[in-house]
């Protein structure tokens, strides 16, 4: 591979260097977070953001949930800067993830939860950001210039910037002793990109797409319908594969494609069931992940928290080529920009 290929593929390919200096450079800053909630012990955590950062929040919804028995519930910003509710969040845990730090509806909702008496929390990429100096902590995604339209390496670093404090204060010894050798494991992960390209071929001619996983895996779902949308022009919708049973999967009768995310986690013996239903019953399927069997089979990263990382990352490979293979370019997508600002 070259430095003519797409942005979208070298700035996936930079994802295990970008959280190394994550985990390196935000170690004390998690510590003080770590701290923070500690003393303050936050009863509920609110995440604000839009777009690929609102499906990073998806999954740290299922993290905290499921590490440290933190409600998460997800904010619409529109609540504040449109609709003029100034809501009761005190002493609650906001964190807003966003990678340009720029969006006003995002900021404000911040300023008005700090303002309030809540914790904030952003995870950013632009430290000289709007959104960084409103929020009491910050958390650098430390990706550097990001320049596709398309978010890769800092989606990647959106899941990871809160792991170290969710080891913390969990006391998981097995999710702090993995985390430093993440980097090394989502490297093994690049070999994949021609496999990820050969699965891509069999959907160039795809006009609709199903997405299905659950729990740790959904927020990357929701982030792959995503990208399927805004690099390949492919009509993509994520479900969970529980819900899909509940009328969803009544599309499958027009011979809708189905790609299933498929973990090693709490959840992957009920997805492994619906998947082998969905089989049974003719779908066209086809799975990614770190499950043995998996059509594109992942690293597994050795915890629950970050093998979705590396899904995510084989993912982007596999959009980008699947881009390619439609005549596209994935780095300007029609009628997009790399910032979208919303009130």
């Amino acid at each position: 591979m070259t430095t003519t290929d797409p942005l979208m593929l070298q700035e996936t390919r930079e994802a295990p260097q970008v959280i190394a200096r994550q985990l390196r450079e935000n170690a004390a800053l998690s510590e003080a977070l770590a701290a923070a909630l500690r003393e303050r012990r936050p009863a509920y955590a609110v995440t604000v953001a839009r777009g690929s950062s609102d499906h990073a929040c998806t999954f740290l919804k299922y993290a905290l949930e499921t590490q440290l028995a933190l409600p998460v519930a997800s904010l619409g910003p529109s609540v504040h800067t449109l609709y003029g509710a100034r809501l009761n969040l005190s002493g609650a845990l906001v964190i807003a993830v966003s990678q340009s730090g720029a969006g006003p509806d995002v900021v404000e909702t911040v300023r008005m939860a700090r303002e309030g008496g809540a914790t904030t929390v952003a995870l950013v990429n632009a430290r000289d950001s709007a959104l960084a100096h409103e929020a009491e902590f910050v958390l650098p995604l430390r990706c550097g210039e990001e320049r596709a339209v398309a978010a890769t390496k800092s989606y990647l670093a959106s899941l990871t910037a809160l792991l170290p404090v969710i080891a913390d204060l969990s006391g998981d010894t097995a999710l702090a002793l993995s985390l430093p050798r993440l980097p090394e494991l989502l490297e093994r992960a690049l070999p994949l990109e021609e496999e990820a390209r050969e699965l891509g071929a069999r959907y160039r001619f795809a006009s609709n797409l199903l997405v299905l996983a659950r729990g740790l895996h959904f927020g990357v779902a929701q982030e792959a319908a995503l990208k399927l949308k805004e690099t390949c022009g492919i009509h993509a919708e994520a479900y969970s594969a529980a819900e899909f049973s509940h009328g969803p999967k009544r599309l499958l009768a027009e011979g809708l494609p189905v790609l299933g995310f498929q973990s090693t986690d709490a959840a992957a013996d009920a997805t492994a069931h619906a998947y082998a239903e969905l089989s049974r019953g003719g779908a066209d399927l086809r799975t990614l992940g770190p499950a043995a069997g998996s059509t594109l089979t992942t690293p597994d990263t050795g915890h629950a928290l970050t093998n979705p990382v590396s899904s995510a990352l084989a993912f982007y490979l596999f959009a980008a080529h699947l881009a390619l293979y439609r005549g596209l370019d994935p780095d300007a997508p029609p009628l997009l920009n790399k910032v979208t600002q919303t009130r």
